[in-house]
């Protein structure tokens, strides 16, 4: 087992662990008490993931970041936390927005995450009118049901599956498992990306709309649930998905940017919040209206 910490204080704006992992951006990790999406805040909890075969677990303890692996995992937890952004330079450069300001003010240490591309291009697939915590349980099914089971300090971890393992599934079995009429698009997207026809990560290389069109072939994923994948996991930290939370501040807050179009819209608001971060602008307004709701 290799362990390490990492101090929070040194951490441009600390860190919320809490709030990182359970604000609607990630999917694909698990709560070892199993209650999140379902539970509040609970300090010294660990959450695990599985990332490329290695287990993780990460918890946090008074003043510092506490990781346990199968692997040296310093650098692969600080990116899949995003441990090096600078969240005070982040806040500090967002506009000066009454609504903005409320949602820092009350988030603290919010964290955008760095999920794997096809573990989150599959995670939102899945997230269509559905509640976190129900979308957490699809999610979590699909692991235990195709993934590779990787063993760790006598307990048993499960891999989101990988393009192959899970585009050998039927629809008949993914509907028999939760997915509902997302089960034809999960199977098709895994097939996808299983034969070479297109994979998630060559967005990356991509200018943002061209990057959110990219990934619009994927069946099943029209341009919110693009604009996630490319937020929360190819690092396009401008992406305003326009989800519901994010349509009824526009509504209230920010009735000009509605421009009748997705793509119109989408520039308008992201403009609004500021630009290269505009992102993480959403992701706390977004975390913000749902949780005061």
């Amino acid at each position: 087992m290799a362990t390490g910490t990492i101090p929070i204080d040194d951490l441009g704006g600390g860190l919320d662990l809490y709030r990182t992992l359970e604000s609607g951006q990630s999917y694909l990790w698990r709560r070892a008490d199993g209650e999140m999406y379902r539970g509040g805040p609970a300090p010294g909890t660990w959450y695990s993931t599985v990332v490329d075969g290695e287990v993780i677990r990460v918890r946090t303890q008074g003043d510092v970041l506490e990781w346990e692996s199968t692997t040296d995992a310093d650098p692969l937890v600080r990116r899949l936390l995003r441990l090096e952004d600078d969240l005070e330079e982040i806040v500090a450069a967002a506009p000066d927005d009454p609504l903005l300001r409320e949602a820092y003010e009350a988030h603290r240490g919010m964290r955008l995450v760095q999920d794997p591309p096809f573990g989150c291009l599959i995670s939102f697939i899945c997230s269509a009118q559905m509640r976190v915590s129900r979308i957490h349980g699809m999610v979590s099914t699909l692991a235990r049901e195709y993934g590779t089971p990787v063993s760790f300090d006598g307990r048993t971890y499960y891999a989101f599956p990988t393009p192959d393992q899970l585009a050998v599934a039927t629809e008949a079995e993914l509907r028999e498992l939760g997915l509902g009429y997302r089960a034809p698009y999960v199977v098709r997207t895994a097939e996808m990306v299983a034969d070479g026809e297109a994979h998630p990560a060559e967005a990356r290389d991509l200018e943002y709309e061209a990057a959110r069109d990219y990934l619009t072939q994927f069946v099943g994923v029209g341009d919110k649930v693009a604009d996630c994948v490319l937020l929360f996991s190819l690092g396009f930290d401008e992406a305003v998905p326009l989800d519901t939370w994010i349509r009824t501040a526009i509504e209230e807050y920010y009735p000009d940017c509605d421009r009748g179009s997705y793509a119109d819209t989408s520039r308008a608001i992201r403009e609004r919040f500021g630009g290269e971060y505009a992102g993480y602008a959403q992701t706390y307004v977004f975390h913000h209206l749902r949780t005061r709701a």
